[in-house]
């Protein structure tokens, strides 16, 4: 079942990079007596994810820090190095905190699992965003169509922050 506005998000634990190599980030670190912006995408490097999605999040990251957001992160099915690699390859100067799901946990815990799709090979996270404070969700969208970003860009996040 999909997590709703008005629940909690569960706990879990993402695999990140550190300065010395793979380490791990619970969400309480990032949500806990804070408002977080995830946005969850199939996978990184992939053309939607890499040149739509994340590229809005990182413009818009001070207007967002703004409006009282916290910590914006991008969530994939992807393996910490693919997720570090993506960072680096991204240029986004530590306004997006990148959150490796490598056993697809959090997702399937939220119920935004995707697949297992034939061109992913394996279950991968649906395109999401949402707005949670102190890890209760006051704003969700999921893509209902492939390929596009707009109910889950920052565009829509700033709106829902007003």
């Amino acid at each position: 079942m999909t997590i709703k506005v008005g629940e909690r998000l569960p706990d879990a634990t993402f695999k990140i990079m550190t300065s010395d190599g793979p380490g791990e980030m619970s969400l309480k670190d990032i949500a806990g007596g804070k408002t977080l912006v995830l946005f969850g995408v199939p996978g990184a490097f992939t053309p939607t994810c890499h040149m739509n999605h994340l590229p809005g999040f990182v413009e818009h990251a001070e207007t967002l820090k703004n409006k009282g957001v916290d910590t914006i992160a991008v969530l994939s099915v992807n393996d910490v190095f693919v997720m570090d690699a993506w960072e680096k390859a991204s240029n986004t100067g530590g306004k997006v905190t990148f959150l490796a799901d490598t056993g697809a946990e959090f997702v399937e815990a939220i119920g935004l699992g995707l697949g297992p799709a034939p061109i992913f090979g394996h279950l991968r996270s649906q395109r999401f965003a949402l707005i949670a404070k102190d890890g209760e969700v006051t704003f969700l969208a999921v893509e209902e169509t492939p390929g596009e970003a707009t109910k889950t860009g920052a565009a829509a996040i700033l709106e829902a922050l007003g």
